[in-house]
């Protein structure tokens, strides 16, 4: 459900509304099943909403109906404005679905944005959803991509201030993002020989050393460690000139350094059709690219192309896993 306070809801419910138009894979949400149909009528949204009790129940009545998965609130929720009461039925929700894609029961889990302050103020202990669902998969690692049609980048540190995020670079986080980046490009995105390209950390990847030594001493020997598993890598490249359309031409992901320089590309180039996807687990994960945009909510003026995104790539990295 992410948060409910958040667009999450209307934007469940405009997907399903384009579901034929747009190819929409059959999903199923879990959230509070009487929320949605008030929403639906409070937005005028001709969504009808269907109970169901099993997953394997969504298929069959997806073209008529919305199926839900009930999982009731524990108050009315107002939009725009959350609550730390809603917090454990939020992340029970998330619990849920990681139980059912691990089950087999589900294809994926897609997930729509929560809301970090308001689960932190009800004792949630991770940074985020990557963070959270790493721990439920019981996984050491797993890496945050954005993707879009156009561009694929993948952050080596995330959820960090700035300065945090240059102390925890390592030789070691480069090269353990590259190789997971790299398996599920082959994996979960059909390309037989990956092409990675790595960004430098300072100005110029430090300009042989005048502008920092992190990019001599950290970012290339990575990329060296890397080329020598036979992983096609470039870098460390000026990260201010990877973004143009011939120079993405030559890659098939970026790697970049820390949050923002792999977020601020991917969602110029394409805000609304960006996807969150968690690389290294043992099941599919997608999310829309954005957050809970608390100014539209309720207003019915939340656009759903990048939870339509997220489902349709879900679905196709569910068929290629078989």
């Amino acid at each position: 459900m992410g948060e409910p306070a958040g667009i999450g809801g209307e934007i469940a419910l405009a997907a399903w509304l384009g579901r034929q138009a747009a190819a929409v894979p059959p999903f199923f949400v879990i959230d509070d099943a009487d929320r949605l149909c008030s929403l639906a009528g409070r937005l005028a949204l001709p969504v009808p909403i269907r109970h169901i009790g099993q997953p394997g129940e969504a298929a069959a009545c997806f073209d008529g109906a919305l199926p839900v998965l009930h999982r009731p609130l524990p108050m009315a929720v107002e939009a725009g404005r959350p609550t730390a009461a809603t917090a454990k039925a939020v992340v029970e929700a998330i619990e849920l679905a990681t139980r059912l894609a691990q089950a087999g029961q589900a294809g994926g889990v897609v997930t729509n944005p929560i809301h970090k302050k308001t689960l932190y103020d009800a004792g949630f202990a991770f940074p985020g959803h990557t963070e959270f669902l790493a721990q439920l998969a019981g996984v050491p690692r797993v890496v945050m991509m954005l993707a879009a049609p156009e561009l694929k980048v993948v952050p080596v540190t995330i959820h960090l201030a700035l300065a945090a995020a240059i102390r925890m670079l390592s030789v070691d986080e480069i090269v353990a993002t590259g190789r997971i980046t790299a398996q599920a490009l082959r994996r979960d995105f059909g390309i037989a020989r990956p092409r990675l390209a790595v960004a430098g950390l300072n100005p110029h990847a430090g300009e042989d050393g005048t502008m920092g030594r992190e990019d001599l001493d950290i970012v290339a020997p990575a990329v060296a460690i890397l080329q020598g598993e036979g992983i096609e890598v470039s870098g460390p490249r000026p990260a201010d000139t990877m973004f143009h359309p011939r120079a993405r031409a030559g890659y098939d992901a970026a790697l970049c350094m820390y949050h923002d320089q792999a977020l601020i590309p991917i969602k110029t180039i394409d805000f609304d059709g960006g996807v969150n996807v968690t690389l290294g687990l043992p099941f599919i994960r997608t999310s829309p690219d954005h957050g809970t945009a608390f100014d539209l909510a309720g207003s019915g003026r939340a656009r759903p192309d990048s939870l339509i995104a997220a489902l349709k790539m879900a679905a196709d990295m569910a068929a290629r896993r078989g």
